[in-house]
């Protein structure tokens, strides 16, 4: 009775519609009811066998309101009727939700049941809670991965961005985080990515067991530019929502890179002019709207978000990877020199970073680390040396403990998909390695 009530409430006191008057590839122009609309609105085309796309407002032009669609424009043509949909589509999302593959409009595509609408309309774009009211981070989170546990450890309400090029075992990690979290609600935004991926995601990556508590959404690589954007909203929506119950929820974004693509898509579909990359001012605007809105909330609930970001050419300094560094709590920067030597996951714990180190870590775990950090460091910095044979023991002490060390602590950062270890466990396997003695043979 509730949404019965909530929905009526809604349905506008008029009914205003226009006309197609013109159309350029994916741009569809109308008039008539352009002083109805803003940014944002919604518009129902009606094509010519009696079907209807949805549209979105994206701009204004000589006095014509400028949409683009949400699915393939196929029977729409000049003098089509244009209809103003509801102003502020929402989602009614509830607790059964959980274990449902969704797309980008909140509808289930995992061939089961209709969803069972919950009390609540969540909007798809919302504002992130005032600064002011916002809890701080809470306690560490076990994402069930060693590197990441120990030399970059993420606190509950955190956002870190998983810096990585093609290839190189952004995925594999991702599904790794998915199903060896310690967080109560996985929300799985899997954004522009590729069709066959998505079962294989679901079935051999997240497993039942992850899927049981994970609500998925998808927008694959070749739906319309707003689905692709669409479903990151949703994915925030979802998030918020269960954040709002008072529940720690793991936010997976893969990846923020097609987000910002899509909206680049819609921004120059819109006149709007590129800069850099080709990508256009909004781009930037909306992905601080977008990752600000993870983090922890009024209440209990938080929302840990951990975002990929897929870097063009392996440059870590591109656009969007310099931007999104410059929001987030953190980044996990993956390289492909390490993959191509084995090491999976193939993570440079030297050049991530988690900004709530190392106030959230004891003082006799911060020393664990920082003698862990400084052997990699000595042995990255006379890597080339060693390799050739240069290097000559007992010029360094420094380096000659390195050179002992750096095979347990490669052993120990490298993990397999299924391997799951916990905080506790990856503290003490890293200090029993430091604890052992250097035993170097006399020339």
């Amino acid at each position: 009775m509730k949404n019965i009530i909530s929905e009526i409430s809604r349905v506008p006191t008029a009914q205003y519609y226009g006309r197609v008057v013109a159309i350029m590839g994916l741009l569809v122009e109308i008039g008539g009811i352009q002083r109805h609309l803003s940014i944002g609105s919604r518009v129902n085309l009606r094509a010519r066998d009696g079907g209807k796309v949805e549209c979105e407002v994206v701009g204004f032009r000589d006095e014509r309101a400028l949409l683009m669609p949400f699915g393939v424009l196929e029977g729409i043509g000049i003098g089509c009727k244009a209809e103003i949909a509801e102003r502020d589509p929402v989602i009614f999302p509830n607790e059964s939700w959980l274990g449902r593959v969704v797309n980008a409009m909140g509808e289930p595509i995992d061939g089961g049941p209709p969803l069972k609408p919950g009390n609540k309309a969540v909007p798809f774009r919302s504002a992130p809670p005032p600064a002011h009211t916002r809890q701080r981070v809470g306690e560490k989170i076990d994402l069930g991965v060693r590197a990441l546990n120990t030399f970059v450890t993420c606190c509950r309400g955190q956002r870190m961005g998983i810096f990585s090029g093609s290839g190189v075992g952004k995925s594999v990690l991702f599904s790794m985080l998915a199903r060896n979290t310690a967080a109560d609600i996985n929300i799985i935004g899997l954004i522009g990515e590729r069709g066959r991926e998505v079962q294989e995601f679901i079935k051999d990556d997240l497993g039942e067991e992850g899927l049981k508590r994970s609500i998925v959404v998808v927008a694959t690589s070749d739906e319309s530019a707003l689905m692709r954007r669409q479903a990151a909203y949703l994915t925030l929506s979802l998030a918020e929502y269960f954040r709002d119950e008072d529940r720690d929820v793991l936010c997976l974004m893969d990846s923020v890179t097609r987000f910002a693509m899509a909206q680049r898509d819609i921004g120059l579909s819109g006149g709007e002019p590129p800069t850099s990359k080709g990508y256009t001012p909004t781009v930037f605007s909306e992905l601080p709207k977008l990752l600000e809105r993870a983090g922890p909330g009024s209440g209990k609930g938080s929302i840990t978000g951990l975002f990929t970001v897929l870097v063009e050419g392996d440059d870590h300094n591109e656009p969007i990877a310099d931007a999104v560094r410059g929001i987030l709590d953190g980044h996990i920067v993956m390289e492909r020199q390490i993959a191509e030597r084995g090491r999976y996951p193939a993570i440079n714990v030297l050049k991530s970073v988690s900004r709530t180190m190392p106030g959230c870590n004891s003082d006799a775990e911060n020393v664990v680390i920082s003698k862990a950090k400084q052997y990699l460091a000595a042995y990255e910095d006379m890597s080339e040396m060693i390799r050739l044979g240069a290097y000559r023991q007992g010029a360094d002490p420094l380096v000659d403990e390195a050179i002992h060390f750096f095979p347990m602590l490669e052993k120990f950062m490298s993990q397999g998909k299924k391997e799951r270890t916990s905080l506790s466990e990856c503290f003490t396997a890293l200090s029993e390695i430091l604890a052992r003695e250097p035993n170097f043979e006399t020339a």
